[in-house]
């Protein structure tokens, strides 16, 4: 199911990217031969209009074919023919490049559209008045455990992060808590002796006892704790048209953050320091998704704009193989006023997708090798 789960969004986040490519060739006037789900041998094809429209054997995105996409020296394409004009080739330079970033800015937009789903669905966020000035948009609040040291006395009891603290009680003294700090103050006062704390996992209540002890808090030895980390956490759901715009200023903060990653990536694998580990090929993703799939629908919506984001940026890469190349070639070429050799630009073309490819075989070892750890 996980590899299905990927594959859908494989293929979601592909169709959106060509879908870009597609649409503004097609509103700038420029001849779309085909666009294809999946990747040949074709398996069918049905045309409207002068475009085909295919599903392909192979099930990992789609493509585009556009007319007079680029000069091959070995090409059957009559670029001089009737439809000269519509070969994106002969379109003005700021046309091709509209097209070539099309891909990009949907990918972008295709985040922008899953963040503001979530947001007017429902996702969980920070309550008890950590919710910033969307505090009154969040409902359901609960006190979640989210953090549980090892070898305390709250893993020995068998609490878990997500178990939600109901109340903790003495032989003396009960609370209800509201917030984190109301169960701090209580166990600080209670070293040494016996703590009911009830607590509600998967909707089933239970209770466990734990004993506070001293020496488990690096901050502060000295106080009692029983190794849990606390935090209130709501359902924040907004209007509509509020979640449009914060969807809108999520989008921009993470790809901000996406930027930053990407680049010090980079930048470190130039001075042959980059981390691999931090890096996820397919084999991780299928991992990735299946964990975010695990967490429910919202979890899944939102790594898959993430992922989206990603895509936007690597396509962005100045690199031959990716529209960032593409688009390198045709400042390039607007800068000499006279077109790229076809021969240069396949060769570079090869050479950044052999990379790409040598790439994607390094870090899925490392995947593989993270997983049989």
């Amino acid at each position: 199911m996980t590899i299905l789960i990927f594959l859908a969004v494989l293929v979601v986040l592909i169709l959106v990217h060509e879908f870009g490519h597609f649409i503004v060739a097609k509103r700038s006037g420029i001849r779309v031969d085909e666009f294809g789900i999946g990747f040949p041998p074709k398996l069918y094809g049905k045309k409207f209009g002068e475009t085909e429209y295919t599903i392909n054997a192979l099930p990992f995105g789609g493509f585009v074919r556009i007319f007079g996409e680029s000069i091959k020296e070995d090409s059957d394409e009559d670029l001089s023919g009737p439809d000269s004009a519509r070969a994106l080739i002969h379109k003005p330079k700021y046309i091709q490049a509209a097209v070539l970033f099309a891909g990009v800015f949907f990918n972008m937009i295709f985040a922008w559209i899953l963040f503001s789903i979530v947001l007017a669905i429902g996702t969980p966020a920070l309550g008890g008045g950590d919710g910033g000035r969307l505090s009154q948009y969040i409902s359901n609040e609960q006190i979640l455990i989210t953090q549980v040291l090892e070898e305390s006395p709250a893993a020995d009891a068998g609490l878990i992060e997500g178990d939600e603290v109901i109340s903790l009680s003495t032989h003396h003294d009960t609370i209800t808590p509201q917030t984190s700090e109301e169960i701090g103050a209580f166990i600080t006062t209670q070293e040494g002796h016996q703590i009911f704390l009830n607590y509600k996992r998967d909707g089933v209540e239970d209770a466990v006892i734990v004993v506070p002890q001293t020496g488990l808090l690096s901050e502060s030895p000295e106080s009692p704790a029983i190794g849990i980390g606390t935090g209130v956490v709501g359902t924040l759901t907004l209007p509509v048209h509020l979640a449009i715009f914060e969807g809108g200023k999520q989008t921009l903060e993470m790809l901000y953050r996406v930027t930053i990653g990407i680049g010090t990536f980079f930048y470190d694998a130039l001075l042959f320091k980059a981390d691999l580990s931090t890096v996820a090929g397919p084999v991780g993703i299928v991992s990735l998704v299946g964990s975010a799939s695990a967490l429910g629908f919202i979890a899944l919506m939102n790594f898959t704009a993430l992922i989206s984001l990603n895509l936007a940026v690597i396509n962005l890469i100045p690199f031959p193989a990716l529209d960032g190349g593409r688009l390198l070639f045709l400042l390039v070429e607007t800068i000499k006023g006279s077109p790229i050799r076809p021969k240069i630009a396949n060769a570079f073309n090869m050479v950044g997708f052999a990379f790409l490819l040598l790439l994607m075989l390094v870090v899925t070892y490392g995947d593989i090798v993270r997983l049989m750890k």
